[in-house]
């Protein structure tokens, strides 16, 4: 295939039948490696998502310089997940594909979304702790801080199909750089597979379940003790009704958007003649 493609990347074929077999090898990890790789993720997407928020900070930049580097900083979650190895709710969207081939049950996959998104939380919230406990929030003369807060506020003003369609268009470009990080033969490919969709959902303000796990914790204990002028307080109510609007988006963005076509286009059964 390298030499219809051109380079010595992976075909898209190849690359869903990686998915695949990463796919049936995910559904089936002990349950205490699946939780410690969860709560790995949660925390490397917070970290991502640390990385953003400096960037929010500085009122210097224009809008779009703004939201575009914020982008390619974040995309450092990402990476981190599929370089160090983690098991991430929403790339682990593409189970889908095993699922669809008969390979893992749907018993398998719904263990491993509901162990994972769980750990994610533990990870993501568990950092957000240790961020705050830092002093981190008070960089920039607490704009940082003021910059995570209005993130919170935003996303808990969202209606519920704004939410759930920007879940939707995340997980597209999230899973698509997961599937694409499997084309890559070095760490080199790897990160510039990961760049430019994490940066583009960035940029665009779509919505990352995993990612609101950090951004709202981290904000409400940030108000409790510095009151954002002209931001109401952000709710734990209001957090729970996101990611349960959130997380079904992501799941439809992964599994049926990315997972399941190319499972139509790649890996369905085609008839004998």
């Amino acid at each position: 295939m390298a030499e219809i493609y051109g380079s010595d990347a992976f075909s898209p074929r190849e690359i869903a039948e990686k998915v695949e077999a990463i796919g049936v090898a995910k559904a089936r990890l002990p349950l205490l490696t699946m939780v410690m790789l969860g709560v790995l993720a949660g925390a490397f997407i917070g970290l991502g998502a640390l990385f953003f928020s400096i960037v929010l900070a500085d009122s210097t930049l224009g809008f779009a310089t703004q939201r575009i580097l914020g982008g390619v900083v974040f995309s450092l979650g990402l990476f981190l997940v599929v370089v160090a190895g983690a098991e991430l709710f929403t790339g682990n969207n593409l189970l889908a594909m095993a699922w669809a081939d008969g390979k893992v049950s749907s018993a398998e996959v719904l263990r491993n979304w509901v162990v994972v998104c769980l750990a994610n939380f533990v990870g993501a919230a568990g950092l957000a702790v240790l961020v705050h406990l830092s002093g981190h929030l008070g960089m920039n003369g607490n704009n940082v801080g003021a910059a995570v807060v209005k993130v919170a506020a935003a996303k808990a003003a969202l209606s519920p199909g704004e939410a759930f369609v920007r879940g939707v268009l995340c997980n597209v470009l999230v899973c698509l750089a997961v599937w694409m990080t499997l084309a890559g033969r070095s760490v080199t490919d790897k990160f510039l597979a990961v760049l430019l969709p994490i940066a583009a959902f960035i940029a665009a303000g779509f919505e990352h379940s995993i990612a609101n796990m950090y951004i709202f914790p981290l904000a409400m204990l940030h108000q409790a003790a510095h009151p954002v002028a002209g931001v109401a307080p952000v709710t734990l109510e209001q957090m729970l009704v996101n990611l349960a609007i959130v997380i079904p988006g992501n799941i439809v963005g992964g599994s049926v958007l990315v997972a399941l076509v190319y499972w139509v286009i790649y890996r369905r059964p085609t008839p004998k003649p």
